[in-house]
Formats: structure tokens, sequence, C-alpha cells
């Protein structure tokens, strides 16, 4: 496998292309589709879809018929099968072909010199602007059927998929314009039948909104169908006799639109993008009603024809043409972003509420809130979703208990910010010093530090984070409430929390779902958006400013022990996390992936609010070392995440829960995933 080669990480680059169109004129426009073809080529593109009747222009009404049109179609397509013989991409062209005593509306599949099948037009319009049933015959009847073209006999239907064999999971469908505006598509048909790419090509006309339409269908199906959809419409140069053209070029992926195009272009655009094949095989393999609804159309998908072609695929570094996310589970767009903390702050506002009222209904009292507060990230947030859930439940904030815990390492800054949000947010907030009990239970460990040696180790540092919820326990228990869990998803991944009385276990914990680069934004959603005041506000943003740190190591210097110099970079870790847990990739792709997006620091877009100094980079070797330890780390931990309590699912990505997202063994070995990483990610 070439690690840096897009085609060897399971991508697939499609484009989807639009030029003037000489009206009635196929010589000319076979011309600029070749053009088009050659620019593609040269680009590494696979698969490149034009518009519908684009060899003869579509708005050219019963010129359609004449003897003179379709046999310069013809002669435009034998020039187009021998031109294309040295051209990388599958060609998908619009043209119309006489068959029988009808002509029908059709899209060639071409490649190196050979016409794959053809695929007709399905569902004619005949309604409004359209009046295409005048001149053609609806091909959704043609299954099974061949045709001769450029003197070969093919495929010739709506039932054709075509398989390229050299790059697994590269299987295309093609359907034209009006396909897609029905009910039952035959894109839908042939996605159940095992279709990854649905290709469309389209004429189209604008008129106000129907862009918005069009993008709205294509991301419908890409969506529904667990495919990617290429769409091409019809631009410059048709026939503006009744009607106007836009152009309109996308490229859509499981909803997620990868790229567009200008519209009312005078020249040619061609819209590139890499489609992952990896993810569209992934989704279906997770969402067993896909294949669950091929089984119940199962009459009409299995009667699907499959034309295998090999592509030879272009080797070497070709670059990534997809945006790639640095922040998988923060969004870029401000607006999105803010949408994003608005919905995961009201589910673990009303997660917490709801147990609460659960709670209060079985026993016959109101339960209080009992949280371990220290000034950092996790806890801070989960005191602010605590004190909204009692707001909402008419309680007063006095029923939040909070209580911070200085250890050996606790510093004044952290100390000081939990004692200052306790004030400023109402609750009922106390401070417990750990140190005795810890002394008394490191002497009776016999361990070193009760003799007066600096010895740091884990039992030294477990010692501190079981107290501190043995305490909260006992709290919540003396007090008649339950332990709000403050851990993160992040956390729950890495491993990084104190098993059994320790920061892995509560009665409920309302982060379980929030990983640790979402829990920052939402803070900073809640400092801004009103939910608090001015002065709370401050502190919140005080808050972010922070070292993420354990705080159970004392330090020779000022620099406070650090969690990511033992765990990694969160922004990288939680990029990872995304792709293990939503998509399943191997560690070379998630590699490949990662270093796309996080090599170059002025590249890309970040989201908004993330300080500058955050802003950085991260080499391959960098991502590989940090990936390593994230999947010792990841497997080494799944004991903890087996036994975890109840807690909400916030993010489409995931969680750590067993009932939820993710079921595993304890003692699952890392092997196999080590040695791919080992094998195909580039050690410099």
């Amino acid at each position: 496998m070439d690690f840096y080669n897009a085609y060897d990480q399971g991508f697939a680059r499609v484009a989807a292309c639009t030029a003037p169109v000489a009206v009635a004129d196929p010589a000319t426009n076979v011309r600029t589709v070749l053009e088009q073809a050659r620019t593609c080529h040269d680009e590494g593109v696979a698969v490149a879809v034009f518009p519908e009747l684009c060899l003869s222009g579509y708005a050219i009404e019963d010129l359609l018929l004449q003897d003179t049109l379709l046999d310069a179609v013809r002669d435009a397509i034998d020039v187009l099968v021998e031109e294309s013989r040295d051209l990388l991409p599958i060609l998908l062209v619009g043209a119309p072909l006489a068959q029988g005593s009808r002509v029908l509306n059709c899209a060639l599949v071409v490649h190196r010199g050979r016409v794959l099948g053809v695929a007709p037009k399905s569902y004619l319009p005949t309604y409004r602007e359209f009046y295409e049933r005048r001149h053609f015959a609806p091909g959704d009847d043609r299954r099974g059927e061949t045709i001769t073209v450029a003197g070969q006999r093919v495929p010739f239907g709506p039932d054709l998929l075509f398989d390229v064999t050299d790059v697994p999971g590269l299987v295309l469908h093609v359907e034209v314009c009006e396909d897609m505006w029905v009910p039952v598509p035959p894109s839908a048909e042939a996605a159940l039948a095992g279709a990854t790419v649905l290709a469309n090509l389209s004429g189209s006309p604008i008129t106000i909104a129907r862009a918005e339409d069009r993008r709205l269908l294509a991301r419908s199906a890409s969506q529904r169908c667990s495919a990617a959809y290429v769409y091409a419409a019809a631009g410059r140069g048709e026939s503006s006799t009744d009607l106007s053209w836009d152009g309109q070029t996308m490229v859509h992926e499981v909803g997620d639109l990868l790229a567009e195009g200008d519209r009312f272009v005078d020249g040619p655009v061609h819209t590139v993008a890499d489609v992952d094949l990896d993810r569209l095989r992934q989704e279906r393999l997770r969402q067993g009603t896909f294949d669950d609804n091929r089984r119940t159309h199962a009459a009409r998908t299995g009667e699907f024809r499959t034309v295998e072609v090999e592509l030879v695929a272009p080797t070497g570094d070709l670059g990534l043409r997809r945006r790639v996310d640095r922040f998988p589970f923060v969004p870029d767009d401000p607006e999105r972003l803010a949408q994003d903390c608005y919905e995961a702050y009201e589910i673990q506002v009303y997660a917490l509420e709801r147990r609460l009222e659960a709670i209060g209904q079985a026993s016959g009292h109101q339960p209080r809130a009992v949280i371990g507060v220290s000034g950092g990230l996790d806890s801070t947030h989960a005191l602010i979703v605590a004190c909204r859930a009692m707001d909402r439940l008419g309680r007063p904030r006095s029923d939040v208990h909070a209580f911070t815990m200085p250890g050996y390492a606790t510093g004044d800054t952290s100390k000081s910010l939990a004692v200052r949000l306790g004030e400023a947010l109402g609750v009922t907030f106390e401070e417990i010093d750990i140190r005795p009990a810890c002394e008394q239970m490191l002497r009776d460990l016999d361990h070193p530090f009760a003799d007066g040696e600096p010895v740091y180790d884990v039992t030294f540092e477990n010692v501190q984070a079981g107290l501190r919820y043995d305490y909260l326990f006992r709290l919540a228990n003396h007090r008649g409430g339950i332990v709000v869990g403050t851990g993160d998803l992040s956390e729950l991944a890495l491993g990084w929390c104190t098993y059994g009385v320790g920061d892995q276990m509560s009665h409920y914990n309302v982060n379980a779902g929030v990983p640790k680069t979402l829990v920052q934004h939402l803070i900073r959603w809640v400092a801004d958006s009103g939910e608090v005041d001015a002065t709370t506000g401050d502190l919140l943003r005080e808050v972010l400013d922070q070292e993420i740190s354990p705080e159970l190591v004392p330090s020779e210097d000022d620099r406070p022990q650090a969690t990511e110099d033992f765990v990694g970079p969160y922004a990288l870790q939680d990029f990872t996390l995304h792709k293990v847990l939503r998509m399943g990739y191997r560690p070379s792709k998630i590699a490949f992936l990662a270093w796309h997006a996080w090599r170059d620091a002025d590249a890309g877009e970040w989201p908004a609010g993330l300080p500058e100094a955050k802003r950085t980079a991260y080499t391959l070797p960098e991502v590989r070392r940090w990936l390593e330890v994230f999947v010792k780390r990841f497997f080494a931990s799944q004991f903890k995440r087996s036994a975890l309590p109840n807690g909400p699912k916030v993010s489409a990505g995931g969680t750590m829960s067993p009932r939820g997202d993710w079921r595993m063994p304890s003692d699952a070995s890392a092997a196999a995933w080590l040695r791919e990483l080992e094998e195909n990610v580039p050690a410099d």
C-alpha cells in the first residue's frame, strides 16, 4: 500500500462537469466534453459526470427527432470513444439514441475506447415547462436489454451497475435528471443492489430556488442510500427561448456536501471531490436496516446487471480533494457550532433533570446533585449543567452541593476558580482537604511517601482520585443526593480515569457523551449565550485558559502536571476517536486523514473562538506516535468502559456506553491494529 495515495487509502476521485453547449451541434459538443475529460484525466479523476443530452443540447425540441441530428450524435459518440482510449476517467455523457421505433434520453458510460453500457432515462417530465414524452420513450421498462453503439453491442437499461474491480467499493450507477425527483428513484434500487456512487446527468433549467431543491434531493439521496451522489446540470449555451440554465455541479456523500461548483459561469466547470468508499461501506455495515430494505425489494434489486471495468488508478501522492475537519466533533461553521452547542447543552440538562425527577418519584424526596469541582473544564461544565437542571425543575441552586477537595498538587488558580464559580452560581459550596485522609491511607499501604520519600507513582495518584469520589459518594448518602459525574468521552476512550471509586464512577454522568474538544466550546457558548451573568461568564473564560491537568503530582516548577503529555493532544486523540468509534477505520487511514487535516496550521478552517495558540500543526511522526498511544490505551481500558454508569449520548459520533454505541471484550488484543499501523504508516 502507498500511504500517500488516495486510491490506496479507500478514496475515489469523481468530477461533476458542465461546459458551454453548442445547440444542436454534436461535433462541437464532443470536443468540449473531451477537453473536460482530459482535464479530469490530468487530475486523476476516476468518474466524470456530464450533463443530460450534452452531446446534442437539451432544449432543442423537435430537432431531437431529426435524422441529421441523430446521425451527428452517433458520429460524435464514435469520436468520443476513439479519443478517450488513453484517458483515465469513466465518462458519463448524455445523448439522444434511437432504439427500435423510439428515441430515448440516454447516459453513455464510456471508458478507454469502450462503451461499457447505456442507461436510459426512466421518468420523463411532461408537465409545466417540460414536454419530453413528445420526443422520448421512457426507459423504465428497458431492463435486461442491449443496444448497439459505436459498433459495440452493450448492455442497455436502468438496471446497470459498473463495478470498478481495481478500486474496491467503487460501484457506479447512472440516472438522468427527473429520475431523482420521483418517490422511488432508480438510484435507490441501485444502491440496495450494491451501487456506492450514484450519478445524475441533468438538464434541469433554473428557476428561483430550484438549485436549493436539487441540493435537498441530492443530499437526501446520498444520506438515505449511504452513498455518494454526483450531480451535473446543463449550463451556458443551452437555448434560452423559454428557459435559462445555471450549470449546477455538486458532490454529496452520506448527506455531506463535499464540493459544489459556481453557477452561471461563462466557461467550463469541473467540480472534483474524493469520495470515501470506506465510509460508504462502513455505513452500510453498521446500519443493518439498509440490507433489510434490500431483502424487501430483492425481486427488483436481484435483477440488476453488473458490468466489470478496470480503471488502472493513478499512483503516487495525488493530494486529497476533500475537506477533512480537524475537529470532527466541533463544526467550523459558527452557526452550526452554536446550534450543536445549544443542542448538546440541552441534551445534558434534560437528561439530568429527568434522572432527578425519576429518583424523586421513586423515593418520595427530591435528590440533591453532589459534584466535585476542581476548576477544570469537565467539572465546570457539569456544574453549569446541574445548575440549569435545578432551574428548570423549579428548585433552588442550593440543592447543588459542590465540593472542592484540594490534594498535594492542587494549584492556587484552579482552587480559586472552583471557589469563585461556586459563589457566582449560588450553589452550596464547601471545601474538604483530602490530604489527611490520603496520608493515613498511604501510611496504611506502607507507601514510601508516608515516610517522606517523593514517590509519585500510580498509587499516589489514585489514592487522591479515589478518596475524592469516596467522599462524594458518602456525602451523597449523607445528604440525600446523587453523585453527578464529570468525566468526558475522551477520557473514557483513553482510560484517563480512576476505576471503581474514582472519576470513572458516579450515579449519573452528564459528560459521558461529550468529547474534550467539544467541552471547551460548550463552556464558551454558555459564557457568551446569556445563560449566565457577566461575572460568571468571565470566570468560565478563565477556566478555558487553564492547562488541562489532573493536579495529582507536585511539580518542581510552576507548570502543573499536563494531561496531554501522557495521553497525547486531545485534538488529535478526539480526531482518532471519531474515526474509530463512528467510522471503523484502519489506523493507517486515520493517520492519512490526520496528516492531511493537521499538517498545515494555515490551511483550512478552524472552529470559531478557538485561540490562536491552539491552532497548531502536527507532523506525520507526531500523528503516528499519538495514534499508537491511542490504540494501546483504548484496548487496555475497555474494562473501565464496560462498567460505565448511565449518561446521555450527545454526539452522532457515538458514546462509549456498553448499552449504546460501543461493546467489546475487555481482554481483546490490540496486536492487529498495532501491526497495521507499524506496517502501513511511515515512521518519518
